[in-house]
């Protein structure tokens, strides 16, 4: 049955016929003007990717955040909650060093 599947789909797509605006794009049924390709500058997938990083950042500070209201809510001993503070505040520091580190290479910088 698989390889009846496969020759099917190898062998099908090859019986549509080709004409000469079978291959044109369609673009709201005007005429296409030029390349839809264009290259775009490379700061605008760093930017893209530092966002996706503090997106991330977010993300975990949810559970944490959570993590700590319980924590309080159940009285656990103070050493506990500091511990809690401290990991987010070591989380936090990575964070300003990336954060400083793509602020020094010059990547907010569009000239």
């Amino acid at each position: 049955m698989g390889l009846v599947i496969l020759l099917l789909t190898h062998y099908l797509p090859k019986l549509t016929r080709h004409g000469p605006r079978k291959d044109d794009s369609y673009e709201s049924g005007m005429e296409v003007i030029g390349d839809a390709r264009r290259r775009f500058n490379v700061r605008f997938y760093l930017v893209a990717m530092l966002f996706l990083l503090f997106d991330v950042e977010i993300i975990f500070m949810y559970p944490w955040a959570v993590k700590v209201t319980s924590v309080r809510a159940a009285g656990a001993p103070q050493a506990e909650i500091t511990f809690l503070f401290g990991a987010m505040i070591v989380f936090f520091l990575i964070l300003l060093v990336g954060y400083i580190y793509a602020w020094g290479k010059g990547i907010f910088r569009y000239d």
